[in-house]
């Protein structure tokens, strides 16, 4: 009998760890990708399972590594040469996105607007993303290419992150990512870089509340810090390559890809509603 209750036991432990690694792969291919993270992963959850908040924001944390590791140069000529009011002024900027999401995610958290984490109203919000891309693409495709970077862009991507965090299926990094582009830093590149640079303070300081309320709840022994280590790891590995990809891809192809792709997986987790 011993021995039957420490096969079952293994048996549930690798499940557990393919299912981590799942949940890595999932996020690492999606955070960046303006097909909405979230989304995925909650429906990912359904299948395999539900994770606790703690696991959900240090995956995404581990995914913002990634773009720690890519534009480490960026990083480092703000740090380093901030006399220099090229780097300053982009550090400002940077900085009040930021806030704007602070406040604003703050906000939107203490007046309860959060849809439901059900799968309809995932699938209609990744269709309505969709058409949301179609017509940004058409209006940037009559703009001069611009990278831009205004205090005008600052403030909408720091909005379209507070837009991503309440609606599951937005995608964090399309609303940022079209937001600058609606507000005139029309180069996909450039607009993909400030969205995915500001991502780093968000999710950071995301998965260091988490953590803290984990801790002020009693609950830290509760997480399984090693499948959590894991889930980090893999979501970095992954994310690092799809991000890789998609700044080689956009630089002479538009969005609509993704577009295509968020209104047939609406549609499919809508039939299967």
């Amino acid at each position: 009998m011993g021995g039957i209750a420490c096969s079952h036991k293994m048996e549930g432990r690798v499940e557990s760890i393919v299912q981590v690694v799942l949940l890595g792969i999932i996020e690492g291919i999606t955070e960046f990708l303006p097909i909405s993270s979230t989304g995925h992963l909650l429906i990912a959850q359904h299948w395999l399972g539900r994770r606790s908040d703690l696991f959900t924001v240090a995956i995404q944390a581990g995914a913002i590594l990634a773009v720690v590791v890519i534009y480490w140069r960026r990083l480092r000529d703000m740090a380093v040469n901030f006399a220099e009011p090229e780097h300053r002024d982009y550090l400002y900027k940077l900085s009040a996105a930021f806030g704007i999401t602070v406040v604003g995610g703050f906000t939107a958290k203490q007046m309860g607007l959060e849809l439901p984490e059900t799968v309809a109203p995932v699938a209609w919000t990744l269709i309505l993303g969709a058409l949301a891309i179609f017509a940004i693409e058409a209006y940037a495709s009559r703009k001069a290419p611009s990278e831009s970077l205004t205090w005008n862009v600052a403030f909408w991507v720091g909005v379209g992150q507070i837009i991503a965090a309440v609606l599951p299926g937005t995608s964090r990094s399309a609303a940022t990512i079209f937001a600058a582009m609606l507000a005139g830093m029309t180069s996909r590149p450039k607009a993909a870089e400030f969205a995915f640079l500001v991502g780093i303070p968000t999710m950071f300081a995301a998965s260091a509340y988490e953590v803290l309320a984990l801790y002020g709840a009693g609950r830290a022994a509760e997480e399984n810090w090693g499948e959590l280590a894991l889930g980090f790891t893999v979501s970095a590995v992954v994310a690092f390559a799809a991000v890789k990809w998609l700044l080689s891809y956009i630089r002479s192809h538009r969005f609509t890809l993704f577009a295509w792709y968020r209104i047939g997986f609406g549609v499919v987790l809508l039939a299967a509603t």
